[in-house]
């Protein structure tokens, strides 16, 4: 299967609107770009082309990447920069298959399933098909499992994407901090590519109001607040995972720009094939 990192940026990307920082310039000066959020796999055996989030940049990254329309769509939670971009299927597609969650979330009283059936209800080309996380289910020939982990205060997921055939393996940590559940580590672990989550270093949780959390023994926070990972935590869990190859994404213009496009931190436009 061929990854292509349609967007691997924070809520804001980089370079940030309106913003003057360092980062940010020297990003414009190098030609850089860290977009919304979203992953783009083909199976090249079928021909089919799977979505992981659709980024309100999505008409962008499809027209800047030259990569074919999806034909199936998972959302991983209901934060903006991970799910209006679904609305671009608009005179696009005449049918899309979305999977999400099916596990209700005590804030909202949905699952994430619920909110993009009832959001995107206007949709006639799509079709949403609610999943139980950590069964697998089958689309566009690979197999894929939602993994619950913690973002709060909404419910989210990471997931895998496995190819029957060859036995090639994605894992994505989803927006989440440190703290993953065991049974979703278990399931994540040994991936050919792993996409982890690593919005900050660690050095800059000193300027969270609550600071880091989970600490690691050399007492560097792997958690940025409450709900995203540090590089040090992303870094961490690859570790022990035992992931084959990582590109740290969910990036925030925040990054020093000394250390901002520094291995193993993903740029757009990155494609591997697995």
């Amino acid at each position: 299967m061929r990854v292509t990192l349609l967007g691997t940026g924070d809520t804001t990307g980089t370079p940030t609107v309106g913003c003057d920082c360092d980062t940010c310039q020297v990003a414009i000066e190098r030609g850089l770009e860290r977009t919304r959020f979203s992953v783009h796999v083909e199976n090249e055996r079928t021909g089919e082309c799977l979505l992981v989030d659709a980024s309100p940049d999505f008409r962008y990254q499809f027209l800047r990447d030259g990569v074919a329309l999806p034909d199936s769509i998972i959302i991983t939670h209901i934060h903006f920069d991970h799910l209006d971009g679904l609305g671009n299927v608009f005179r696009l597609l005449k049918d899309v298959d979305v999977h999400a969650a099916n596990e209700i979330d005590p804030e909202t009283g949905q699952s994430v399933a619920d909110a993009v059936a009832t959001d995107y209800h206007y949709l006639s080309a799509v079709t949403v098909h609610p999943e139980t996380p950590l069964e697998s289910f089958s689309t566009c020939g690979l197999e894929v499992t939602l993994v619950p982990v913690v973002h709060p205060p909404l419910v989210c997921y990471g997931l895998t994407v496995e190819d029957p055939q060859t036995g090639a393996k994605l894992s994505i940590t989803g927006d989440t901090c440190y703290a993953i559940p065991d049974a979703s580590r278990a399931a994540l672990a040994n991936p050919d590519l792993l996409l982890a989550e690593a919005i900050i270093p660690a050095h800059l949780c000193d300027w969270h109001p609550i600071g880091g959390r989970h600490e690691g023994p050399d007492g560097v926070p792997r958690t940025f607040g409450t709900k995203h990972m540090t590089r040090e935590g992303a870094l961490a869990l690859a570790d022990e995972l035992e992931a084959e190859r990582t590109r740290l994404v969910h990036v925030a213009h925040y990054y020093p720009p000394e250390e901002a496009f520094e291995e193993p931190l993903a740029v757009d436009g990155e494609q591997y094939t697995l």
